[in-house]
């Protein structure tokens, strides 16, 4: 069969794997920047030890290509750490080192997923007095030059989960028993098995450019750099990002909804709707601390800024709220409506217009209006039409109070080119927002926090816009990318970082987005990003509870029905 891998063709044999192919072509460098790490066959990803044309498909009386190989036309395109879901394969095979490590070394320590925090990933230990970071690096270190393969196998989900139990890890046996498949899949070593939920890399060997700190109560572990490889990622001190998550934590210790096994539970015994009202208490309650702190402050203006469908919009509504309790008059200002002109943007180099670029912001006419509106002045603020693409000027004016608090919205609010030279940060208040799930599939797996941020997006654009969910996730990839560079390096200049997630929401959204994800087709360019968060739905159990959430939830600016967005 003749495959074409990244634009060469050459012919598979029987039996033949991805990887031997990639060897014969020339294409498996040792330098991780560009060597091979996983495959996208037909919206896609597979392993390196895929075989795409099988002993068995060509002793047959009727030859068959294997599914993926045919939607391709037999197109294959490698992937590299450069790639998004390269470094997702690198980051799976990476734990199931780490996660081997720490069974060899402490057999009888729990290892927790935690949060991500920049380039790196947190894990929590307990159980393991002794635990050295340094013990840890050098058997993972070992583990990489053993060069083990890694070999994927499928067992019956019962006998999983009898393995689970018995090994004490109870976290993963309650996942399973809401598997709806009667299989499993897993990677094993010796008495070690697990599974990541996704494609990894062919072997342990190709893990290089990493590192292994220690940290409070466990460690982190630092990926390579995405911009240059081969050597660890710098690892940026994020105390802020550090304590809101450890804040979610205590939340889902409160609620008794750490996992979605626990949250499963609480939707079939129909306790999921006091989960409702007590995670929309603490939100509320954190408002009011967040309003208490400008007020203390005596900040005249609050910049609030997040990635995309962080929930920015409510937030400043219900920030507002709160400040009109205590005697403030707040004024909500977005920086949307500074946008440049569409005809006055350079486009990049693909010959598109980066809108998520901070130069697409008259930084400076708003840096001269919030000083002027501070200092008492009044001021024109520009209204932006989005159907012409052009800035309009229609007699918007505006003038602060002594009471006045102006809440300004945007992905740029803290990037320090918003405010100009010499200001004097005490008259302002910064708040970053975004969605940083706590929930875990099981400690070794966590659900990442940009697949509820797409699945917000994806079920709003659909409902409110009509978008397909194809057009969403098209767009999404360069999203991440403007959020990299524009919004994630200037988090940690809030003066305080609001969780905006819910720990019921994937059981809420799951009835809205489902039907649209299983909608997608393999040959699909989006397909495997599709799949990947169906794997994780397919283990939550749909909650019809969207009569408890109140019209001011931030889960309602995706949903619908949110009453700030009521004229």
């Amino acid at each position: 069969m003749e495959l074409i891998i990244d634009g060469r063709r050459t012919e598979a044999l029987p039996g033949q794997t991805l990887l031997e192919l990639t060897k014969a072509l020339g294409l498996d460098d040792k330098s991780l920047r560009s060597r091979p790490l996983a495959a996208k066959i037909a919206g896609e990803v597979f392993t390196l030890n895929y075989i795409p044309v099988r002993e068995k498909d060509v002793n047959t009386d009727r030859p068959s290509m294997r599914r993926a190989m045919a939607a391709s036309g037999g197109e294959v395109r490698l992937l590299r750490y450069a790639d998004d879901l390269g470094q997702e394969a690198y980051i799976r095979t990476a734990q199931f080192a780490i996660f081997l490590a720490m069974r060899q070394l402490w057999p009888k320590a729990v290892t927790k997923m935690n949060c991500t925090i920049g380039a790196s990933v947190y894990m929590e230990v307990t159980g393991a007095p002794d635990f050295s970071a340094d013990a840890l690096k050098a058997r993972v270190a070992a583990l990489a030059r053993q060069d083990i393969p890694l070999l994927r196998r499928r067992v019956d989900k019962q006998a999983a989960i009898d393995h689970f139990a018995a090994d004490g890890q109870m976290d993963k046996a309650r996942l399973l028993s809401w598997r709806k498949f009667d299989y499993f899949d897993e990677y094993a070593y010796g008495d070690f098995a697990d599974y990541y939920y996704g494609e990894m890399m062919p072997s342990t060997g190709y893990l290089t450019g990493w590192d292994i700190r220690e940290a409070e109560n466990g460690f982190l572990f630092v990926y390579p750099d995405r911009n240059d490889p081969e050597k660890t990622a710098e690892y940026l001190e994020s105390p802020h990002f550090f304590d809101v998550f450890a804040e979610s934590e205590r939340w889902c210790q409160l609620m008794e909804c750490e996992t979605v096994a626990d949250l499963n539970d609480l939707t079939n015994s129909g306790r999921i709707r006091e989960l409702i009202r007590v995670n929309e208490a603490l939100h509320e309650r954190k408002f009011s601390e967040i309003a208490q702190m400008v007020c203390d402050r005596n900040a005249q203006a609050v910049m609030l800024a997040g990635p995309s469908s962080s929930g920015k919009t409510t937030s400043a509504n219900r920030l507002a709220t709160q400040l009109r309790v205590r005697g403030k008059k707040p004024i909500l200002m977005g920086l949307d409506d500074y946008y440049l002109d569409r005809d006055k943007i350079a486009p990049g180099p693909d010959g598109k217009l980066d809108l998520e670029h901070i130069n697409t912001i008259d930084t400076d006419l708003f840096g001269q209006h919030l000083v002027a509106l501070l200092d008492g002045r009044e001021v024109e603020i520009p209204t932006f039409n989005f159907k012409t693409g052009r800035r309009e000027w229609v007699g918007h004016k505006m003038r602060l109070t002594l009471d006045s608090v102006i809440i300004v919205e945007g992905l740029h609010a803290l990037n320090p080119v918003m405010l100009p030279e010499g200001f004097d940060f005490n008259r302002v208040f910064r708040l970053y927002v975004s969605p940083l799930l706590p929930l875990n599939l099981d400690n070794h797996n966590r659900i990442a926090t940009s697949y509820l941020r797409l699945l917000r997006r994806t079920v709003r654009d659909f409902e409110s816009r009509g978008s397909s969910v194809q057009k969403t996730f098209s767009m999404w990839d360069s999203v991440r990318r403007g959020e990299r560079r524009w919004i994630f390096p200037y988090q940690e200049n809030a003066d305080v970082i609001f969780n905006s997630s819910t720990l019921y929401e994937l059981a809420v959204l799951k009835k809205h987005i489902f039907p649209l994800l299983q909608a997608v087709q393999p040959e699909d360019e989006c397909y495997d990003e599709v799949q990947s968060i169906v794997k994780v739905l397919n283990f939550i159990i749909e909650a019809d509870v969207d009569d408890e959430i109140p019209p001011t939830s931030l889960v309602r600016e995706f949903i619908g029905g949110n009453s700030f967005y009521r004229k």
